[in-house]
């Protein structure tokens, strides 16, 4: 199967010919590329797209909210931000400068696959410093599992890194500590009569220890902290956050009516209906319902 082709399929007939050919196996169809599809991605080439029917800020929205997500080496769970990603008004970026810290409403450390090289790479970069100095004047910040980690008061890791204690921000009153059982659950809270629900998926486990409660975590100030992915998918809880930092930046802003559910589930439509017009659908079913057929002949690792 070839996926995201440009232009007439025709002009590839022979390429796919050719690969026939050479593997003895058959193209099953050419999905066409198609902009704004926005599917859920795990690649972080795919950062900093969005769709193309964004509703504008409704009308008496002098502005729009700015939110910083600070572009970690090695982020993961990065879809954490799609829904602010669609909300109108709300515009995301995936940044590496203090500068860009500095004048975001809103910054978001995301989750890391290892959370002691990230904090490091944040301090020589001099990020760490632009966090705290904003977390000082009152500004949002949220860290979200590795991000939570890293705003804690110390981080013990003897099992991702090796690097034992480890200092952390010092943002919020909690501690970090790395087991070899990685915790993986869904969870599900109410705050402030908004139902919030996530997933966990984590080696770090965090202890706090003081603060005011947050949904999987706590808070101190306008700082936030959770290990739960997920939780902007929860429409009230999103825009009710938003609100928050909203005010904090004396913004004029209120949230639309996104429904992140119904966004997800026509780009899944969508990415169907390209599947059934384009692909043989009988041999994908018949590879699932049997496998692949007897005799195909074996391709080595880099053949021609």
């Amino acid at each position: 199967m070839v996926n995201k082709f440009r232009g007439d399929a025709r002009l590839l007939e022979p390429g796919l010919d050719r690969l026939c050919d050479l593997t003895g196996r058959p193209v099953l169809g050419v999905l066409p590329w198609t902009a704004g599809l926005w599917p859920d991605a795990e690649d972080s080439l795919s950062l900093g797209t969005g769709p193309d029917d964004r509703l504008a800020p409704g009308p008496g929205v002098p502005d729009v909210l700015r939110v910083a997500v600070i572009r970690l080496p090695r982020i993961s769970n990065f879809t954490d931000t799609d829904p602010l990603i669609a909300e109108p008004g709300v515009a995301v970026r995936f940044v590496t400068s203090p500068a860009e810290v500095a004048d975001a409403d809103l910054v978001i450390l995301p989750g890391s696959r290892a959370t002691v090289a990230d904090l490091a790479w944040l301090r020589e970069r001099g990020l760490a410093d632009a966090v705290a100095h904003r977390a000082a004047r009152g500004g949002p910040v949220l860290g979200i599992c590795g991000g939570f980690q890293m705003l804690a008061r110390e981080i013990r890791d003897d099992v991702e890194s090796g690097a034992g204690l480890v200092p952390g921000l010092g943002l919020l009153p909690a501690t970090a500590k790395f087991g070899p059982a990685k915790v993986l659950r869904l969870r599900q809270e109410t705050r402030d009569g908004e139902r919030v629900t996530g997933y966990e998926i984590h080696h770090g486990v965090v202890t706090t220890d003081g603060g005011e409660q947050f949904p999987g975590g706590c808070a101190a100030g306008a700082v936030w902290g959770t290990t739960w992915h997920g939780m902007f998918e929860s429409d009230g809880f999103r825009r009710a956050l938003l609100r928050q930092v909203a005010a904090a930046a004396g913004r004029s802003f209120e949230p639309g009516h996104v429904t992140f559910a119904q966004i997800r589930e026509r780009k899944l439509d969508t990415l169907a209906d390209l599947v059934a017009a384009h692909l043989d659908t009988a041999a994908l079913l018949d590879l699932i319902d049997h496998g692949a057929p007897a005799g195909l002949p074996f391709i080595p690792p880099g053949s021609p």
